[in-house]
């Protein structure tokens, strides 16, 4: 859990905004909208978060944020 937390600490704000809303099943594109930026934008953060929470998968990173609640 430790190592799980401290992949968390590095992710920057926006990327724990867009986190939070991929695992609520949100698509890129109505992450944009809702976050008021581009859809390539949200992509590129989705990637990075991917690779800083070390995610294999996106059930991955889902799994992950629930053990983080």
């Amino acid at each position: 859990m430790n190592e799980l937390q401290a992949r968390y600490k590095t992710l920057t704000a926006r990327e724990r905004q867009v986190m939070k809303l991929v695992v609520k099943g949100m698509m890129n594109k109505e992450v944009a909208a809702e976050l008021g930026t581009h859809y390539t934008t949200v992509k590129a953060q989705r990637g990075r978060t991917m690779r800083k929470m070390q995610a294999e998968s996106f059930a991955d990173l889902v799994c992950m944020a629930r053990r983080l609640e």
